[in-house]
């Protein structure tokens, strides 16, 4: 039996973009400080923020911590970001 597409978030490409956007940096300042530079091609910003590709969980979490925000504020579209990043997260990151 075949499955359908996986589900994916409506808005996190528009979230990602906007956290990039809202901290001022260019896509390759961005995956430096995702501390991808070295494993990924910096074309695959793009590719996230216009919903051609997705980022890993791994990559999620670091855009999360490098906008101060929980995960699921990046996930859930019922959630908006802060107008203001980076944000103070609620929770103390490890």
């Amino acid at each position: 039996m075949a499955r359908g597409p996986r589900e994916r978030p409506k808005r996190l490409a528009e979230k990602l973009l906007t956290v990039r956007n809202l901290l001022g940096m260019s896509q390759t300042e961005m995956l430096k400080r995702l501390g991808a530079g070295d494993r990924m091609a910096y074309h695959r910003i793009s590719e996230f923020e216009s919903g051609k590709g997705e980022p890993s969980l791994l990559i999620l979490l670091a855009y999360a911590q490098v906008a101060g925000v929980c995960v699921d504020v990046l996930i859930d579209d019922d959630l908006d970001l802060p107008t203001k990043l980076p944000a103070k997260p609620k929770h103390t990151p490890r």
